[in-house]
């Protein structure tokens, strides 16, 4: 820098030390305008600006994010909740690391003892040797006190932490029990609001005239009444309602028995493998027309006679299974209304329970859909039956008898007696015999009427089976289902 003196012209250097801490208002020349005599006329200031206006719109959009992200009351219990979770952790691991510091200078004493212990026996090169070793050893225990030191803090800092957010948790439950008894409160409230409606509308329908009342019943059975008269007069499409609901039937059961073949080939492979322990098996062929015995195939069978026994069917369906009221023998001729159900019998003796079922579903008679044809086209079918049974007795006379089956009624007579006849209903109950014998699948049990029942035995099984197809089909043409007793639901 230099300075112009105006009475000499020369030029005289003049420098000054400026010290190193000053600090400058601005960091350019400062600008001002010089008068007379080199006075200072007027110092032009500077505007003193403020933030960029750029810095101050990110601050409040920061602002407005953060306020836009508050967290409800019951996040905040939650959010404190698993903070306190990872403080206790992060105490939990401290008090660790304060075990293991511990033993690391136990460890270090230890160590120290012994190189102590080897510099007193040693000399020379080796003794210098154990000398840097405890020198690195007591370095490693200042090391570790330091650790220490941090350690202790960092746990203070952690003590700090858990106490807080526990306090901070306690007061976000207040506050969450606290909306949750306003909640309360007012579900409370909507409830009672809700309840007098009820109330109100449950006393305006009591106050109904019984005269309205009374209307409305008759209307219903004056429609009940019409439906029933429409009926009627209209069999054809009851009649046709009932042919598609069988049909119906028909098609389940098919589609059912390919899952129920499956799982009883699967059930006699599983049975197959215990075959040794067997003590019963069925015998006979499974279909329609022959006999199913269950005969002992082990010594340490029991007598069947001295045994209970129980047939059941399951049900197309499902795997439920339906006792066959009466088949309590060890003998069973299945029917019609077995064809495509799997048999089961259940054998109880001493206390144990053992359950038979057959290979699959009954099979089909051969040549009984032909058979069933050819009566169908006859008007009047009469088959010569004798009595077995009369209402559960014995019937001493093996003299023939015919059984009428027409599409009104059924008839048992000999000669110009007659036995029973009377017309399908209700109470008409007609199936093949469960009773066993060697004539079982050539039985039949017939109730004609309540207190009124017959066991018949044809000449052939055909003609048994015939018999009972035709006469449910008629009785079904009727608007009766002719079955056995608690066989109505398999129908």
């Amino acid at each position: 820098m230099t300075k112009v003196s105006p009475e000499f012209g020369d030029v005289v250097p003049a420098v000054w030390s400026v010290s190193a801490d000053v600090s400058f208002k601005s960091d350019q020349f400062p600008k001002y305008k010089l008068g007379p005599d080199n006075h200072i006329l007027e110092e032009i200031k500077e505007d003193i600006k403020g933030p960029p206006l750029k810095e101050v719109v990110v601050q409040e959009t920061n602002q407005l994010t953060e306020q836009h992200k508050r967290l409800s009351v019951r996040d905040l219990a939650s959010k404190f909740d698993k903070n306190l979770a990872a403080a206790a952790k992060l105490s939990d691991e401290a008090k660790l690391r304060e075990v293991a510091s511990l033993d690391g200078h136990v460890l270090l004493k230890k160590l120290r003892d012994a190189l102590e212990y080897l510099r007193g026996r040693l000399a020379g090169q080796n003794k210098e040797d154990v000398e840097k070793a405890i020198s690195m050893v007591e370095a490693l225990a200042v090391k570790l006190t330091q650790k220490e030191g941090e350690l202790i803090q960092e746990k203070f800092e952690v003590k700090k932490l858990v106490n807080f957010l526990k306090q901070a948790s306690e007061d976000a439950k207040k506050l969450v029990n606290q909306e949750k008894s306003f909640a309360c409160a007012e579900v409370e409230s909507a409830r009672a609001v809700v309840q007098r409606i009820g109330e109100a509308l449950e006393e305006q329908e009591r106050n109904q005239s019984s005269g309205k009342q009374q209307e409305l019943e008759g209307l219903i059975e004056e429609v009940q009444e019409a439906r029933r008269i429409k009926l009627k007069h209209q069999p054809i499409k009851v009649m046709e309602m009932e042919h598609e609901l069988r049909e119906l039937r028909l098609q389940i059961r098919e589609k059912c028995m390919v899952s129920v073949k499956l799982r009883n080939e699967l059930e006699m492979s599983r049975m197959a493998k215990d075959n040794s322990n067997q003590l019963y098996e069925l015998s006979g062929s499974q279909s329609l027309g022959s006999i199913l015995r269950v005969h002992s195939c082990s010594n340490e069978a029991a007598e069947l006679a001295k045994s209970s026994v129980q047939w059941y069917r399951l049900s197309s369906q499902s795997s439920r299974r339906e006792p066959i009221l009466g088949a309590n023998k060890c003998v069973y001729a299945p029917e019609p209304i077995d064809v495509g159900r799997v048999l089961q019998v259940d054998i109880v003796s001493n206390g144990q329970k053992i359950c038979l079922t057959t290979d699959g579903p009954i099979d089909k008679a051969v040549n009984l859909a032909g058979y069933v044809e050819t009566l169908l086209r006859k008007p009047n079918n009469d088959f010569n039956v004798v009595i077995s049974q009369m209402n559960g007795r014995n019937y001493s006379s093996q003299s023939v008898h015919l059984f009428h089956v027409g599409k009104t009624r059924i008839k048992l007579s000999r000669g110009w007696i007659t036995k029973a006849r009377d017309s399908y209903s209700k109470s008409m109950q007609l199936c093949g015999f469960r009773g066993g014998g060697n004539s079982a699948a050539k039985s039949l049990f017939w109730q004609a009427r309540k207190g009124q029942s017959f066991v018949l035995v044809f000449d052939s099984e055909n003609d048994r089976n015939g018999a009972l197809i035709l006469a449910r089909k008629y009785a079904s043409d009727c608007n009766v289902l002719l079955a056995g007793p608690d066989d109505d639901a398999l129908l």
